[in-house]
């Protein structure tokens, strides 16, 4: 699942893809900002994310996209 997070006052969006569902990242995002705490997510290596939830500008949840190998490629 590709996952891009916009910060308040940051140039740069984080891109990055989860292994987490779309329904765990939506709900992690949730609690984050009706908690005022933190937004914590595991990318596909294991590795955390995390953003304050008062400097969140957006966040947009992609499909998970399958990579195509081989020619004729469409």
């Amino acid at each position: 699942m590709e996952v891009r997070i916009g910060v308040q006052n940051v140039a740069r969006e984080l891109v990055f893809e989860s292994a987490q569902s779309a329904e765990e990242i939506s709900a992690a995002v949730s609690a984050a900002l009706g908690g005022g705490s933190v937004l914590q997510l595991k990318d596909e290596k294991g590795r955390t994310v995390v953003v304050p939830a008062a400097s969140l500008g957006y966040v947009d949840i992609g499909a998970s996209e399958v990579r195509k190998v081989g020619f004729g490629l469409s």
